[in-house]
């Protein structure tokens, strides 16, 4: 996935937030800075290969993606006891499975905002 299908796709979910920070980092949030939106996602980098994506991930998809090929902890987020994954290098994962990750991130993150947020959000009916 290249930065501008990441950015097109997060940009589509619902109650998303944009910003270039952290040396040129594309970060997504649930909801508005103004409101305390919260990161689900970061895209960084691009070897010419694969565009770095971190993401935050359940328990078990934390233990199952850790150890994959393209994939690792994420420096900095999972030092510090999170459960995020950054696919970094093929084979990764694909298009589709990436996706699939960033929409349960964005639905993780959303969790955490307060129960008054996300109602004015339009988040978890």
């Amino acid at each position: 996935m290249d930065l501008d299908t990441y950015n097109a796709f997060c940009a589509a979910l619902p109650a998303t937030n944009h910003v270039v920070q952290w040396g040129g980092a594309h970060v997504w949030k649930v909801g508005s800075t103004e409101s305390g939106g919260k990161l689900f996602a970061i895209g960084g980098w691009d070897d010419g290969k694969v565009t770095g994506i971190t993401f935050k991930v359940s328990d078990i998809a934390y233990e199952v993606l850790r150890d994959q090929p393209g994939l690792r902890p994420a420096p900095y987020l999972a030092s510090r006891g999170m459960k995020w994954i950054q696919h970094y290098d093929a084979p990764g994962l694909s298009d589709s499975e990436l996706k699939e990750y960033i929409i349960e991130s964005h639905r993780l993150v959303s969790l955490n905002l307060t129960r008054k947020l996300q109602r004015e959000l339009g988040l978890n009916p």
